[in-house]
């Protein structure tokens, strides 16, 4: 005879002893086993068991106030917590701040990952994950005080490259959440907006010999729940405890109960507000220039949300696939209390699954914010302010997307600004710089994406910086604003200046910017044209951005067709002015270039005005064998090209 498993969260809770280690789910403010957090908080409270505790968990899990983790609070409950985010429990935050506790703040994939190590009994996991930043033992392991001593992160060398191992720690309890539990304690989640880690946190608590216990929002029938709809078998539950009152197992703690988030019905979704034409909606539009039509594409929150309602606005949405590192992929993705899910979303991962996609370069393209940033590019979103915030899935996502788009005002806290006549003016300027000489805590890696090329560029609203090999470099200015009155005199350091130019105008007109017709190059072929009389193509790249693959593909196109409407091969004059060439794309750029001159041109030159463009150009058109020539301006270029032509 079946022994149910279902009891009360009091018993459930009285199983866990002192100084265990214990896993909990929940993102941000949803999927929270909030009743069992609840019964523990009691359970101390009223008896002082149990007693130092090690809380290992992902993303924030509470709503900053004091819900979900955030009761785990009281003194002697905690001794140790490793976690992606501090910020969803400030109080344990303040308790690792003072030392009162000791604190590990790790890159939430790797932990979300570790989960599976811990569940096949591996020490740990191999990543490369972490490097350059604090996490990286050589600055700081990830260790948030003095208190915390072990070292749970190593630098090794596999084949000549470093890597970093996160040592695995053996749970004892694993706090999850379903929707429904059979008395068997087979689980499902049919009503949940995510999946998170729940099965394989039952599995590490588990094969650790330790306990899972489940919350779930009600019991069924023996056998009424189908093989393939059990997200977690029974044979790893040992308790579950069914949400009493039902605002326990609330979806988040905005939404009761929502659908379409939990995929059970197809929604009819309204369209995303119109966003008022402020500094924010500056800097969604700037950085919805370098969405990838076809990419797949993650947003943090903050400014960066803002470019899904642009994109929303300018029709693009159905070119792209939305993802969020919780497991969330296509449809609408949710905000506020919801952020994290999507609505008509075309499949949800397990968290450990999407940070494997995100791990191996699945991301196109990443928007994150920024608290802080140096002329090196490095960024700080963890620790600034005097407050633990923690990095969440920044690190993993920043360091592993092919490109990467930082956002942010270029001040915060009271930044005024005024938008007339397609010009922007400073009404009144933030209280604290962002643009630091040095900033606190090392979240992304500037010399390190430099290191492998990876295209990275900040905008804010009045300007946009690019990395390069040598720093930061300002490449863009908003209309109305005076680079040493609004951008140096606000900056603890020089950025590098060569030719920046203007912000596209559109961006700054309070009406559509045909976004599409760009992302698509729509109208590339109008950059081309030939001059009958000197019998020369031009080619009008100033201004434009090779930001992916297939801008590579169509510029051959275009090129390849007007060489052949003109029947034989042909002299060309590029104009390279301005034209920004993502990092990892040059040589893929030489390809084509070699391609076309073998196939279609006579003579050619090109010109651009920073001297960095022209020696990236020069390098990666010589490795392919081209002795070609970019010049400074078209003046030189124009003559190089007559002098050509008399000589022959």
């Amino acid at each position: 005879m079946t022994t149910s498993k279902v009891i009360s969260a009091d018993e459930a809770i009285a199983r866990i002893g002192d100084n265990a280690v214990v896993t909990t789910t929940g993102f941000v403010q949803s999927c929270i086993p909030e009743a069992l957090h609840a019964a523990l908080e009691k359970r101390f409270v009223e008896t002082g068991a149990p007693r130092d505790l090690t809380l290992i968990m992902c993303a924030g899990a509470g709503d900053s106030k004091g819900l979900g983790t955030g009761r785990l609070h009281h003194e002697g409950l905690l001794k140790r917590v490793i976690a992606a985010n501090f910020g969803r429990m400030p109080k344990v935050a303040q308790a690792a701040q003072d030392d009162k506790i000791q604190g590990y703040n790790l890159p939430q994939g790797v932990i979300s990952k570790l989960y599976r190590s811990c569940a096949s009994g591996s020490p740990g996991l191999f990543t490369r994950v972490g490097l350059h930043t604090y996490v990286d033992p050589r600055l700081g392991g990830g260790k948030v005080n003095t208190k915390t001593k072990e070292d749970l992160v190593k630098l090794v060398e596999v084949d000549g490259k470093e890597w970093l191992f996160y040592k695995a720690t053996p749970i004892n309890v694993a706090l999850i959440r379903a929707t429904s539990a059979d008395p068997l304690g087979n689980l499902s989640m049919e009503r949940e907006a995510l999946t998170l880690d729940v099965l394989a946190q039952a599995m590490a608590a588990h094969n650790n010999g330790g306990i899972v216990i489940a919350q779930v929002e009600r019991i069924v029938a023996e056998g009424s729940i189908k093989p393939k709809d059990v997200k977690v078998p029974g044979i790893l539950v040992d308790c579950v405890v069914v949400a009493d009152p039902p605002e326990m197992h609330r979806m988040n703690y905005g939404v009761m109960y929502d659908p379409g988030l939990a995929g059970e019905v197809r929604v009819t979704v309204d369209s995303l507000p119109t966003m008022e034409l402020d500094e924010r909606k500056i800097i969604a539009r700037r950085a919805s220039f370098e969405l990838p039509p076809n990419g797949v594409i993650n947003l943090g929150v903050g400014a960066p949300d803002g470019v899904a309602n642009v994109a929303n606005e300018e029709k693009v949405t159905p070119y792209l696939v939305m993802t969020t590192e919780a497991g969330a992929v296509g449809g609408v993705l949710a905000g506020g209390s919801s952020f994290g899910s999507s609505a008509n979303a075309h499949s949800i991962l397990d968290q450990n699954q999407m940070f494997d996609f995100y791990h191996g370069g699945g991301l196109d393209l990443t928007c994150l914010g920024m608290a802080e940033c140096d002329s090196l590019g490095n960024v700080n979103t963890s620790k600034f302010g005097g407050k633990l915030n923690g990095c969440g899935g920044f690190i993993d996502i920043s360091q592993n997307a092919r490109a990467v788009v930082f956002a942010g005002t270029f001040t915060a806290g009271g930044l005024e600004v005024a938008i007339e006549d397609g010009k922007l003016r400073i009404i009144k300027e933030g209280r604290a710089r962002k643009f630091v000489k040095q900033v606190e805590q090392v979240t992304f890696s500037g010399k390190y994406a430099a290191q492998k090329a990876q295209p990275v560029i900040y905008v804010t609203e009045r300007c946009v910086f690019q990395l390069t090999d040598h720093g930061l470099e300002l490449i863009e200015v908003a209309p109305g604003i005076d680079i040493d009155r609004d951008i140096l005199a606000h900056m603890a350091f020089k950025p590098h200046i060569h030719s920046p130019v203007t912000m596209n105008p559109r961006i700054f007109v309070d009406q559509p910017m045909d976004l599409l017709a760009d992302l698509l190059n729509q109208n590339l072929k109008d950059r081309v044209s030939f001059d009958t009389q000197q019998k020369i193509l031009v080619l009008n790249l100033e201004g434009w951005s090779v930001r992916k693959k297939a801008d590579i593909a169509d510029l051959k196109k275009v090129i390849v067709e007007a060489c052949e409407g003109i029947g034989s091969r042909v002299n060309i004059m590029i104009n390279q002015a301005s034209c920004r060439i993502a990092e990892d794309l040059y040589d893929e750029y030489a390809d084509m270039v070699a391609y076309v001159t073998k196939h279609h041109y006579g003579r050619s030159a090109r010109y651009a005005t920073s001297a960095l463009t022209r020696q990236k150009l020069l390098e990666a058109l010589r490795r392919r064998g081209l002795d070609t020539h970019v010049f400074a301006n078209a003046t030189e270029a124009y003559d190089f090209l007559r002098q050509q032509a008399a000589a022959e």
